[in-house]
């Protein structure tokens, strides 16, 4: 039951639903539309049900405290302010609350960053339970800003629609799998095709464009960079960190994640178990080089090697000799490495979201091949890791900084060696084989990590 309200001229409100905490207005029986001042408006989504997305800036003076939200647009309106300007504003309906009550009310988005209010209370949003002292202010509960330096403001934050970019050239399961599952969280997913993003690089104003126009602001990008264009797609999601758009994999991380001498560097460093690797220029050491990783056999892999391509088992020392020296001829680059004989041809790989691994699979190479890869006929099957095993997993990902990566690793009777990181793993296999949401589970993570982070409070003078 609905109590009798009285307001003042200024009161404190929250909008739960747009993660506004606290937010002072001052209410105006003269204006019938309410308006909040929000920044870098931008529409989104299907005409059929389109949405937008806007930054609300709530404390004044605080320009660096911005708060991320998205709205449903219910109207397109010609306001005219006080001073008989008029301008064509988005309209949205949200939820306010104050004095233990609430109701729906509908706001425009617009620019206030002149006035001392951040938002107007117009009479459309004046219940019919509430009367108005116009001399008077604060005449209910007294809310803060402390509400934002909080930190429960994190949890609290509503899940809100998401606008989503995936750096993908291919129309394959992984891909449409993101783009069913995005939408399916109530998000928008874009497909963006890496390379033909282009940049503006400015101190001021750094951009994205693509098809002759600036890219959006996005609340996160999904890198899935083909390894033939991982020099351009990094550098196009460095321009999107430039810009403070979350990144799932930042570029640094891919970058060292596809150059395997760099990865073995990156998981030697952390002390994280891998199998022998040793790595030369001169012909001139190659027996030296082969005595490193114990002799034949041994595994003669190129740097660019994908997906089990560019791997070559020698069994013997001549056959090493004769794979080191072609490679040489090619003038390509590789590494060799200690063959573990005891995982008979198989795999472990270990999916790892947001620091945790949430599946794992047991890759089992074809008849007669000591590769699993699955695009090299391998099968996948199901599988129960150590503990050992899941920490080496979750150790190899934070070592690149990666919070979405396949991690390979074989087991040896010394324990889990690590063969490689992946930064863009596909999902097909393991979600087919372990019957998980991998997708879903990669979303959930986006969402906790968009959240808006307390604000540090501004230092006494």
């Amino acid at each position: 039951m609905t109590t009798q309200l009285t307001f003042g001229w200024e009161e404190w409100v929250s909008l739960p639903e747009l993660g506004l905490p606290a937010i002072s207005v001052k209410v105006d029986t003269g204006a019938r539309t309410s308006a909040l001042h929000a920044s870098d408006i931008e529409p989104f989504g299907p005409a059929s049900a389109p949405m937008v997305r806007f930054q609300v800036h709530p404390i004044p003076g605080r320009e660096d405290l911005a708060i991320p939200c998205s709205a449903h647009v219910i109207d397109q309106r010609e306001v005219t302010s006080s001073n008989g300007e008029s301008e064509l504003r988005y309209v949205i309906e949200t939820r306010l609350e104050v004095g233990g009550q609430g109701w729906p009310i509908e706001i425009t988005l617009t620019n206030r960053a002149s006035m001392s209010s951040r938002m107007l209370l117009g009479r459309q949003a004046l219940s019919d339970h509430i009367s108005i002292a116009p001399t008077e202010r604060h005449l209910q509960p007294l809310l803060d800003y402390d509400a934002y330096h909080s930190p429960r403001m994190r949890s609290a934050a509503p899940n809100r629609t998401l606008r989503i970019a995936v750096l993908s050239r291919e129309d394959n399961y992984s891909t449409r799998r993101i783009v069913e599952t995005g939408q399916a969280h109530g998000h928008t997913v874009e497909v963006i095709d890496t390379t033909r993003c282009y940049m503006a690089i400015d101190a001021v104003s750094p951009e994205v464009h693509y098809d002759g126009k600036r890219l959006p602001r996005y609340d996160a990008v999904i890198p899935r960079i083909g390894a033939s264009i991982t020099p351009y797609g990094t550098a196009v999601i460095r321009q999107f960190e430039t810009i403070g758009t979350y990144c799932v994999n930042g570029s640094a991380g891919i970058s060292a994640s596809r150059d395997k001498l760099q990865a073995h560097q990156v998981l030697a460093s952390r002390r994280i178990g891998m199998p022998m690797t040793a790595f030369a220029a001169s012909p001139k050491d190659t027996r030296n080089l082969m005595g490193l990783v114990g002799g034949a056999p041994m595994i003669v892999k190129l740097l660019e090697s994908t997906q089990g391509k560019g791997v070559v088992l020698a069994e013997t020392r001549k056959a090493a000799e004769s794979v080191i020296s072609a490679f040489r001829g090619l003038r390509a680059n590789f590494l060799v490495q200690h063959f573990v004989k005891e995982s008979a041809g198989e795999d472990i790989r270990c999916l790892v979201i947001g620091g945790k691994v949430v599946a794992a699979i047991k890759r089992t190479g074809a008849e007669g091949d000591f590769r699993s890869n699955l695009h090299q006929g391998g099968v996948a099957t199901r599988v129960r890791i150590t503990k050992a095993e899941r920490e080496t997993a979750v150790q190899a990902a934070r070592a690149f900084g990666l919070h979405l990566a396949g991690v390979d690793m074989l087991r040896a009777h010394d324990g889990p060696k690590v063969l490689e990181v992946n930064s863009s793993p596909g999902f097909e296999g393991i979600e087919k084989a372990t019957k998980k949401d991998i997708v879903g589970l990669m979303f959930e993570d986006i969402e906790r990590r968009v959240r808006p982070q307390p604000a540090p409070r501004k230092p006494r003078k």
